[in-house]
């Protein structure tokens, strides 16, 4: 069959064609690698690139830019170094860095620029903030006043966390620090509160192990772990702080709460001076270059508690940090001490005598106080931190002489019952009413006539026996938040009826 065309309708096709073309002319910025090792690059060429932007190399592996010099551009990469050589393309993105953010990211294991690194597959995601993002400022924010329970008995009472705070964590290695946050992260479970647990430098078989303990106890429901382990180079534990933070504000900004934990900022600062000095930035004390300071208070800055028009969302900050000795004087301690609203300190004697938490609490300070704290809690631990302070002291004394007065051996008899009650094991964060109950009975010296080694077997019998004889105290301490007269008539009394069977 012969196909027919029309002079005319070609002609009118062509003349078509001819008016809607329109010459595009795609323009890129491409630079050349003169320089390519340990984690950074130097470029030549990309005289318009932004300060943090984001560069792609070839093998789909991406940079960015941290030093803008005359002549060339330092680059961390944040991948395989290893497959850039000099002479490679490289080409500008346009797009400062930034991580994926939102709720398909609960639950998940992710790595310094959001990608998933738990094998369950790729993340969704539609939306995506800067790593840098800029702190609220004064207007946008409002005091601290609602509390953020970690369920250690030692820290709601004496070093009160609220939320938008940010509380430094600091000690020497093993001396429980990540348990610490463990705990804090398991007692959320019935909360409204997301945690970001970001693992800086750490060994990949410890950010497993506390995946593992996280997922045991239910609590990968409401958490992202962000993982540069030690085996990442250095640019990426440089970042990941940055992006657990990004990831924390999405969920803050959406009016709801967020805890963020860094662990910990002395690897992370270790890591920033590797990437510093190997792109020739001049170096400081301890070979840290000049902006250190800035390097963790425009993280720590980004923790806030928003004001109601902006939807009352708080973002709150537990930056870890790792004494080498016992030092706390050091410089990156002293540094993040300075940027922190307070500092839980734990001392390795204390860890080692069996007193855990080994919270120092001479040393630990919430500069929020009571105010991260309930009405019933504060009326109870007013007189915990001074009287457990005093012990220490009569405690040093006491070594020098063996004769003692009756009120300085009541003191050390109540003193040795309370670090007792203090103690705590590992998982297991307790409820606010619990915590309350048993230092009202501590303090009121319900067992200072009990041997020692027995507190801990009244305390494990108590709870069940008031929330079977008594259940209105804990019921009204949970929901009323205040330790009325009333409520102290029974605690006197439930202590007083339990202690009678204990003893027989």
């Amino acid at each position: 069959m012969e196909i027919k065309f029309e002079p005319e309708e070609i002609s009118s096709i062509l003349k078509k064609q001819i008016e809607t073309y329109q010459i595009a002319v795609d323009m890129e910025e491409v630079g050349e690698v003169i320089e390519a090792g340990d984690g950074i690059a130097r470029i030549k060429g990309l005289p318009n690139v932004m300060a943090a932007e984001m560069l792609e190399f070839p093998n789909n592996i991406f940079g960015m830019a941290l030093n803008l010099e005359e002549d060339n551009i330092g680059a961390i990469i944040l991948g395989d170094f290893a497959e850039i050589e000099q002479g490679d393309s490289v080409k500008r993105t346009g797009r400062v860095l930034s991580v994926p953010v939102g709720d398909p990211l609960i639950g998940r294991v992710v790595n310094a620029v959001g990608q998933p690194v738990d094998g369950k597959g790729p993340i969704s995601v539609q939306k995506y903030r800067l790593i840098e993002g800029k702190a609220p400022n004064v207007v946008q924010r409002q005091p601290v006043k609602e509390p953020l329970q970690t369920g250690l008995k030692c820290i709601d009472s004496m070093i009160p966390i609220g939320r938008g705070q940010r509380e430094l964590i600091i000690g020497d290695r093993q001396t429980g620090k990540t348990a610490i946050v463990v705990d804090m992260i398991l007692n959320q479970r019935d909360t409204d509160v997301f945690c970001i647990y970001v693992a800086i430098g750490q060994k990949q078989s410890t950010v497993a192990a506390v995946v593992d303990t996280l997922e045991k106890y239910g609590a990968m429901e409401y958490t992202t772990v962000v993982a540069a382990t030690a085996s990442d180079p250095a640019p990426m534990q440089y970042v990941a702080p940055y992006a657990g933070c990004a990831i924390g504000e999405e969920i803050r900004d959406s009016g709801r709460h967020a805890v963020v934990i860094y662990d910990d900022l002395w690897k992370h600062a270790v890591a920033y001076r590797q990437v510093s000095l190997l792109l020739r930035r001049p170096p400081g004390r301890e070979a840290f270059p000049g902006d250190i300071f800035n390097l963790h208070s425009r993280l720590l800055e980004r923790a806030a508690k928003l004001n109601d028009e902006l939807g009352g969302g708080s973002l709150t900050a537990l930056p870890i940090v790792e004494t080498q000795a016992g030092d706390y004087s050091a410089y990156i301690p002293t540094n993040v001490i300075s940027i922190t609203d307070g500092q839980i300190y734990l001392e390795s004697d204390l860890f080692y005598s069996g007193v855990r938490p080994a919270v120092h609490v001479g040393l630990s300070v919430s500069r929020v106080g009571g105010n991260a704290q309930i009405k019933a809690m504060k009326s109870v631990a007013g007189m915990l931190r001074l009287e457990l302070a005093q012990y220490r002291e009569l405690v040093a004394f006491a070594k020098f002489g063996s004769e003692l007065d009756k009120a300085t051996q009541a003191q050390l008899t109540r003193g040795e019952r309370l670090v007792e009650i203090l103690k705590q094991p590992q998982y297991e964060p307790m409820p606010v009413e619990n915590q309350i109950m048993i230092i009202y009975v501590g303090e009121n010296g319900y067992l200072d006539d009990l041997p020692v080694h027995r507190v801990k077997d009244f305390e494990s019998g108590f709870y069940p026996f008031i929330k079977e004889k008594y259940p209105q105290v804990p019921r009204d301490l949970r929901e009323k938040k205040e330790l009325t007269e009333e409520l102290k008539k029974m605690l006197d009394q439930a202590a007083e009826e339990f202690k009678r069977n204990f003893l027989t």
